[in-house]
């Protein structure tokens, strides 16, 4: 068995599952409060998915890392590579920022979504501020992507 080429599954299956994770957890929290509120209102259906979905996004973007994990290393390809234990570690690595920030911020995301929701309930005027308070959390989980992804780059195969 060749531990390198496991380490990187390992990290691509690492970044895709707790990302996507984050978002399960962010886009349940803000259903629950979306439901409350069309309970009362069903018209706020189209504002209450649209923030229900933005803390979604975080499950794509380690499903994209764990994509270009395993393109990497040549497993969509039929041929896997010779993969070093050393190259496995970063690789490894290289998938964490994505996996642990996605987590966290698609749990958080869900958070903020959901009291915007509540927002929107008492002032559909004020849905744009609404979509712009979970977008700020957004930020961090695009600048985990992209460091996972100038890491995994960087690893020579």
């Amino acid at each position: 068995m060749e531990w390198g080429l496991v380490l990187s599954i390992l990290g691509a299956a690492i970044a895709s599952g707790l990302a996507g994770c984050g978002s399960a957890l962010g886009v349940g929290v803000a259903g629950e409060s979306g439901a409350g509120v069309m309970t009362e209102d069903p018209g706020k259906f189209g504002l209450v998915l649209l923030l229900q979905a933005i803390p979604g996004t975080q499950g794509i973007y380690g499903l994209l890392t764990g994509f270009y994990t395993i393109m990497k290393v040549g497993l969509l390809g039929g041929s896997p590579m010779s993969v070093t234990l050393a190259q496995g570690m970063a690789i490894l690595f290289a998938c964490l920022p994505i996996a642990i920030v996605g987590y966290i911020s698609g749990y958080s995301q869900g958070k903020t979504s959901a009291a915007c929701i509540q927002l929107i309930a008492k002032r559909p005027e004020e849905t744009g501020k609404a979509v712009i308070l979970p977008a700020m959390v957004e930020t961090y989980a695009v600048l985990a992507l992209l460091m996972s992804i100038i890491l995994l780059n960087g690893i020579k195969l």
